[in-house]
């Protein structure tokens, strides 16, 4: 017989909760925010709105059907199962946080704050999470595939991430390495020194890529979230008689790959922003960077 859906609902700690989980009691968490200059009182009423947003979602939940609740910080060791439907509560970025470890379940992105956070990903309120449910698991509602990036180590690390990927020094000093672009016809590799690389996707081109883009003044158009393509810049590509910065951005299709070969005693590829969770690189190994086979399914 098969199992009844199982619903995922992914939060992270608010802000007030980790403070008092740092300091000890509701009180002292208090003390320290005044002497600040800071008020209890917002970030209490934020930790309230997002408890209230959890248990409506929560409630929202068919009866007969199966649920789990997973914290950020423990979705690396979460099993997800194939037919899990993800609901999202809080930001935006918690959507890409557990989107790395997802293969093709549908996401609900509920916004736990509405006015405060953009809502690209989180677009709906807690009081719509039912209807949504309800449509999940016979493919009903309209479904929105990000495109994802992924970073492959020649010793099989792997790497995904749905705003982007970044290689480069753990503490952002000065990388060494040779750059290629697999699968053009004149991207053959280039001895570099700079602060890294970023190759991100349309998804990811609202945020840091954006900003590297802007900042470049590149001629490139930055794809869309669903296309099957990815941007790529090097940070401050340094001329030397020995590094060069002929190639310094560009668009990888599907088919192409950005291959960072390591010239420094230590480099790391991480995504996301997550640098705690990272590919380690040492002298010699490459990390082909593209287009990832798994693409976000955004539900609604």
């Amino acid at each position: 017989m098969t199992p009844a859906p199982r619903v995922v609902l992914v939060h992270r700690r608010t802000e007030y909760e980790e403070l008092v989980a740092r300091h000890g009691t509701p009180g002292q968490a208090a003390f320290f925010l005044a002497s600040r200059g800071r008020s209890a009182r917002e970030v209490e009423e934020r930790h309230r709105r997002q408890a209230a947003a959890l248990a409506e979602a929560a409630a929202a939940v068919p009866l007969d059907w199966r649920r789990s609740r997973v914290e950020r910080a423990d979705l690396p060791r979460f099993l997800f199962e194939p037919r899990d439907v993800v609901a999202v509560v809080g930001q935006d970025g918690l959507v890409a946080n557990v989107a790395k470890y997802l293969d093709g379940q549908p996401v609900i992105g509920v916004d736990a704050d509405p006015g405060r956070n953009p809502g690209v990903l989180v677009r709906h309120r807690a009081g719509a999470l039912a209807a949504l449910l309800r449509a999940a698991p016979g493919g009903g509602g309209a479904v929105e595939e990000r495109t994802m990036v992924e970073a492959v180590a020649d010793d099989g690390q792997r790497l995904l991430a749905l705003n982007e990927v970044y290689v480069g020094q753990p503490g952002h000093q000065t990388a060494r390495y040779r750059l290629a672009v697999d699968g053009a016809p004149d991207g053959g590799p280039e001895a570099q020194a700079s602060s890294g690389v970023l190759v991100g996707t349309g998804t990811g081109a609202t945020g840091w890529c954006r900003s590297a883009w802007l900042e470049r003044g590149a001629p490139l158009a930055l794809p869309g979230p669903g296309a099957p393509a990815l941007a790529w810049f090097v940070r401050e590509a340094w001329p030397s008689p020995a590094t060069g910065t002929t190639r310094v951005h560009g668009l990888l299709d599907a088919e192409e790959h950005l291959v960072v070969t390591v010239e420094s005693e230590h480099l790391v590829a991480f995504g996301d922003g997550i640098e705690a969770d990272a590919l380690e690189l040492v002298w010699g190994q490459s990390v082909r960077v593209g287009v990832a086979a798994t693409r976000l399914r955004l539900l609604g």
